[in-house]
């Protein structure tokens, strides 16, 4: 059985917390929470951190075990056969959507004359291997893709402070504080996405007490990590395009990268970073890659070379059905609100205590 370190746990958690949010969030938040928006969003991914620990209390009462499994063993074998089917529907779905968000960046921004089909198979392909390959495998590239990501949006903002216009925050708090409920709401689903798959890696992770309180960290600290990224990549695009046009653009990150301007001679880096925001997508493919075979694995026994190439084919399915970039959005959106949000909330919290409850009993 493949074990990873608690370092390449935080890593691989930043990363698959981060996945492609950076790129919608900013469009998301503020359509929900207007100019103040940008002020729900660490909050929003602060939500992990609970959530995390109940996942990982439930791991130290129940050594390598997913909490697929742990459902069987709580709630009864049905139960947890049907927890676990959605859980498979769901985690199959959604990253066929993520699949096609790789086809239409790249569509949008750098390659508008190349088939569609391309990137997805392109994509799929760096997908399979790193599901092939093992757990192991997956976090060390995460390992290597972070910073890179990390970097590149520090730098993206950084090159546009230029072009910042201040008055586009005010006023502050206008209407209240609602807007900024509206507009976590739209960001909770980022962090139930990860809750979902750190729910089926608990089976390589560390067991010691040790290493537990280490994991508990290294939630924490992922989940601040991208929050702080996030909030700033809202906050820019804000302060740069305004609240209205920040709505308007699909990828406003990659629109930032466009004004950048370096003593005149370099322009338009947006396509210098499209490699590492192809890496942050396809981390956030392969987690979902990931819990699909888990969950296939653990709810009705099947693994395999031929059960991964029929989750790649399921993929390559949904993507395809996805052309039009408006209509993948609004599917997206509805995905994370209305699926993978519920079933965590829900799901999680329930399962934490009835084990406290029978544990107590």
């Amino acid at each position: 059985m493949e074990r990873i370190s608690t370092h390449q746990f935080m890593t691989l958690s930043a990363a698959v917390i981060m996945g492609g949010t950076f790129l919608l969030i900013a469009r998301f938040v503020t359509e929900a929470g207007g100019r103040d928006g940008w002020m729900a969003v660490l909050p929003a991914f602060a939500v992990t951190i609970p959530y995390g620990l109940m996942v990982l209390s439930l791991s130290a009462q129940y050594p390598h075990e997913n909490l697929l499994r742990i459902s069987e063993t709580i709630f009864g074998k049905w139960i947890g056969k049907i927890i676990g089917f959605v859980y498979i529907l769901i985690s199959g779905y959604y990253g066929g959507l993520v699949l096609a968000m790789v086809g239409l960046i790249y569509e949008q921004s750098v390659m508008p004359l190349t088939p569609r089909w391309i990137f997805y198979l392109g994509g799929l392909l760096i997908v399979f291997y790193l599901a092939s390959s093992g757990i192991e495998v997956f976090a060390r590239f995460s390992e290597v893709i972070l910073p890179l990501i990390v970097i590149g949006l520090v730098l993206n903002l950084a090159l546009v402070i230029p072009r910042i216009e201040q008055g586009e925050l005010l006023p502050i708090l206008s209407d209240g504080l609602k807007p900024l409920f509206s507009g976590g709401l739209n960001v909770i689903p980022f962090s139930m996405a990860y809750i979902l798959f750190l729910g089926g890696i608990l089976t390589f992770l560390p067991t010691g007490k040790k290493e537990l309180g280490q994991l508990k960290t290294g939630v924490w600290r992922a989940a601040f990590l991208v929050g702080i990224l996030n909030t700033l990549v809202v906050l820019f695009q804000i302060l740069v395009f305004g609240p209205v046009e920040t709505i308007r653009l699909s990828f406003g990150i990659l629109e930032l990268g466009n004004l950048v301007e370096i003593s005149r001679t370099i322009s338009g880096i947006a396509s210098l970073f499209m490699g590492v925001w192809l890496g942050a997508v396809v981390i956030k493919v392969s987690a979902f890659f990931y819990m699909t075979t888990w969950g296939i694995e653990t709810v009705f026994k099947l693994k395999g070379l031929k059960w991964r190439l029929a989750v790649s084919a399921v993929f390559l399915g949904i993507a395809f059905g996805f052309m039009r970039g408006p209509s993948l959005t609004i599917e997206l959106s509805f995905v994370e609100s209305y699926l993978i949000s519920p079933f965590a909330f829900v799901w999680i919290p329930t399962l934490w205590g009835v084990s406290r409850w029978k544990k107590g009993g």
